[in-house]
């Protein structure tokens, strides 16, 4: 009997602790929300049990539609830990290998020695489509997979690197990945995944989307938006002058991103990573093993996630996704046993990941340590950095104070954490700034989500 009254007041401490939890979890989410920081949806969970799961925001800004925990969001690059999966399924089906040549699925494309191995790693060395390509495609049309695997054999472009000379994150190489998938496979990437993934798992609210490209609409669909300072108002990037060419011509490729879904849904794929339902836990565990460069060097990706030990933590799975109007998460504490799911379809928000963190962990919450830098050298920042067509940041200096403005956002200011690298109180983010040889400042490195996203000046 004492025995089982121990039990019991055990199971009522972890329950009351839980609650604490959720209540802590709520205030900061509430409060993000209240600041005009949080629109989306979040789900959090411990051992397998959702601990606090809740909706803030719109779905549809023109019907007034709000946000539930049915609704759909795009999940951007976060989708390419599907992609990864389907490949890892086609290798347990015999239909592939990882050291397959890139050219044994399309040999009218010019990149010799490129394997399978070195696409879901990105450590490929191909060009971004979105770079290269986008400049000489028709603008009028909806560029696909198809018409990508086209562009690059009419024109081209050089190869950045050696394969496996070094890691640069590349979605030309994950969207090649989900054609491969329909040349191995004979059918298209979209039934693949729905029926080697997302049936199995139940994912009954997640799907392949191209709404532009598709013109079909989806019942309960979170739209993505962004706020224009100049209209004061949320509005979608099919009506920002900057923005609404880039997602329109972009809008079909798929493998990069398109993976539409829901934090339930998520937190169903997340439980069967710890299981053997898609493949064996020596397969599986492939996924979270990080890529090893020429040199013998490793690198901090996996099959379509990104690897990190956090102190007090331990080791941590993780990807972002970030397109216009959406920023995403999903974040596995894999010796914890922890999921963190964040789904925004809004781009203007404040920093939640590390307190979400902090919180489940009971850590004290750090303050990041700011030291000066000379205006005259915050000075040589000072231009656009392009991360991609049609989105770029814009570095300004005003009366010794640095800024960073990303295309169709608000300024925000940065705060030195070394001379050449600074970090954003409003958001999870950091910005390194790289010279050439000559000591002149050419490119720019935004840290986000685990991802590391190059930006070169052009102003």
């Amino acid at each position: 009997m004492k025995k089982l009254i121990a039990f019991i007041g055990l199971f009522a401490a972890l329950a009351g602790l839980a609650q604490n939890k959720a209540a802590q979890l709520d205030s900061l989410y509430t409060a993000s929300h209240n600041a005009d920081g949080f629109h989306g949806n979040v789900l959090i969970a411990e051992n397998g049990a959702i601990i606090y799961q809740k909706s803030f925001g719109k779905a549809n800004w023109a019907t007034g539609a709000g946000l539930n925990s049915e609704s759909i969001f795009e999940l951007a690059s976060v989708s390419k830990q599907f992609t990864a999966m389907g490949i890892m399924l086609l290798k347990k089906q015999g239909q592939l290998s990882y050291d397959d040549s890139l050219r044994k699925f399309f040999p009218e494309l010019p990149y010799n020695n490129i394997t399978v191995r070195h696409l879901l790693y990105h450590v490929s060395g191909l060009p971004d489509y979105m770079t290269v390509l986008h400049a000489k495609w028709d603008t009028t049309r909806i560029m696909t997979n198809k018409d990508m695997i086209a562009q690059l054999a009419e024109y081209k472009p050089a190869v950045l690197f050696s394969p496996g000379e070094k890691w640069e994150y590349s979605n030309t190489g994950y969207a090649l990945l989900a054609s491969i998938i329909e040349k191995a496979s004979g059918i298209s990437f979209p039934d693949y995944l729905r029926k080697n993934i997302f049936e199995p798992l139940g994912m009954k609210r997640t799907m392949i989307y191209r709404r532009r490209f598709e013109k079909r609409k989806i019942d309960n669909y979170a739209f993505g938006y962004g706020y224009s300072v100049s209209k004061k108002a949320y509005i979608l990037p099919d009506d920002d002058s900057a923005l609404k060419t880039f997602v329109y011509t972009l809008d079909g490729i798929m493998g990069d991103g398109t993976v539409n879904s829901t934090t339930g849904d998520l937190f169903k794929w997340d439980r069967a990573l710890y299981t053997e339902k898609l493949l064996n836990k020596e397969m599986l565990a492939e996924a979270f093993q990080p890529g090893m460069l020429n040199n013998g060097k490793t690198t901090t990706y996996g099959f379509g996630w990104a690897l990190t030990d956090i102190k007090g933590i331990g080791k941590v799975v993780n990807h972002s996704g970030g397109w216009p109007g959406y920023n995403t998460l999903i974040e596995r504490h894999i010796d914890s046993n922890k999921t963190i799911i964040l789904l925004r379809n809004h781009e203007r928000n404040i920093q939640v990941l590390q307190k979400t963190r902090n919180i489940l962990y009971g850590i004290k919450e750090e303050v990041m340590r700011e030291v000066a830098v000379a205006s005259a050298s915050l000075a040589q920042y000072v231009g656009e950095y392009e991360l991609a067509p049609g989105f770029s940041i814009t570095i300004t200096v005003d009366k010794d104070k640095i800024f960073a403005q990303a295309t169709g956002q608000d300024r925000f200011e940065l705060f030195a954490e070394k001379e050449d690298l600074f970090f954003l109180k409003v958001v999870e983010a950091k910005v390194k700034f790289e010279k050439d040889e000559k000591g002149v400042v050419k490119n720019l490195i935004l840290y986000q989500g685990g991802q590391e996203v190059p930006g070169p000046k052009i102003k």
